[in-house]
């Protein structure tokens, strides 16, 4: 492993707080909605918990379900987020916004509220979130925040049902004021898994990344990036070695700031509503429980989260690619299709320098020699 432990403290971290919502989206990692089981943390649990992600950093903690305006005492956690030191951001589908829910808001010192927005128009976007009626609603939503003086930035999720709309989605994006445009490549977890053969095919999914990063280049409006697409930084990383010349690229501050690929389980994760620790939102197995193993421990001592932050433990072609640094292929995504985290990315086209499909040389060195389990991690803070 190249870099130190500190490299691996998590910078940004999604709380399902819940997983009761008013939508029914198709392609919902936890498959959410307003009859979806609970386990939720009650307040004074939520509150030992945002403790506990104390001890090891201050990052980013976005309170997401479902639906977390649905909760009762969703500003008191964020309130205590917030005078613990955490940025503290809100992922909501925009449908239950008000005035005084904005009120709320700045009161318990949320810093950045993300809406999801997966068509341009009525048609597209409510056919993707299977309820007449949730466009206009996330419109009437966003109006709101701009009213409020509250920054918000804007998710789409893509399948080949509306992939012939994203440039479209894109502009509106910008036209309706958003600080960011995370372009989300659906990943086959929770109700995704059921629309698995929607999935945009893997030449569609570059040509569409090779037309983000021309966005990217000229875009001075709006923050940009694409997620659980980590072979877009492989993409960046050809273009500028053609070029001969880095490009500058702005960070944001409420993310990682991390410039690379797949961050799961090295600067990123996932808590659920059960209290189930995932390298990110979409894996679909965890490595432990908060409410049984303290999160200091599990983020420093999970073996599986050691072999995600040595990417030399990589298969396939992941394993022998000349940009698995920059890149690492989604591991949710190989997780999902293949059952194995440390698989290749199944949706990458590119074939390493050298590779030879079935080559065993890179791919799996560390594996072959038993030296993935090997403790790399920093034992304590």
């Amino acid at each position: 492993m190249s870099e130190s432990p500190e490299s691996y403290l998590p910078k940004w971290i999604a709380w399902e707080v819940t997983r009761r919502c008013n939508l029914r989206c198709i392609h919902c990692r936890c498959s959410s909605d307003l009859d979806a089981t609970t386990g939720e943390f009650d307040t004074r649990s939520a509150y030992l918990l945002i403790d506990d992600i104390c001890k090891v950093s201050k990052p980013v903690l976005v309170l997401s379900g479902g639906e977390p305006l649905l909760r009762e005492d969703i500003f008191d956690i964020a309130h205590y987020g917030t005078e613990k030191g955490l940025r503290m951001c809100m992922a909501t589908n925009g449908t239950l916004l008000s005035d005084a829910v904005c009120a709320r808001m700045k009161q318990s010192g949320i810093c950045m509220v993300s809406l999801s927005l997966d068509g341009s128009t009525a048609s597209v976007h409510d056919n993707f979130r299977a309820v007449p009626g949730a466009f206009e609603q996330v419109l009437a939503g966003i109006e709101i925040l701009r009213k409020n003086q509250i920054k918000f930035l804007i998710n789409s999720s893509f399948t080949k049902r509306n992939q012939h709309d994203i440039a479209a989605t894109f502009r509106l994006a910008k036209k309706l004021g958003a600080v960011a445009w995370y372009m989300f490549m659906v990943v086959p977890t929770g109700r995704g898994r059921d629309i698995i053969e929607e999935l945009i095919s893997p030449a569609d999914y570059e040509e569409i990344l090779h037309w983000h990063l021309e966005q990217e280049k000229r875009e001075n409006d709006i923050l940009m990036r694409p997620t659980c697409a980590p072979h877009y930084f492989r993409i960046v990383a050809q273009e500028e070695k053609r070029a001969g010349a880095m490009s500058p690229r702005r960070s944001l501050s409420f993310a990682t700031g991390v410039q690379k690929g797949c961050l799961a389980g090295q600067n990123i994760c996932l808590i659920d509503c059960f209290g189930n620790l995932k390298p990110c939102s979409y894996f679909l197995s965890s490595v432990g429980n908060v409410r049984e193993t303290p999160f200091e421990e599990l983020w420093f001592h999970s073996e599986a989260l050691r072999q995600l932050r040595d990417n030399s433990c990589y298969k396939g072609k992941c394993g022998a690619c000349e940009y698995i640094q920059v890149c690492g292929g989604c591991r949710a995504r190989a997780d999902a299709v293949y059952g194995d985290f440390l698989a290749e990315e199944p949706f990458c086209l590119y074939s390493p320098e050298g590779w030879i499909e079935g080559s065993a040389a890179g791919a799996h060195r560390k594996v072959a020699a038993g030296l993935c389990g090997e403790d790399t991690s920093r034992g304590s803070t």
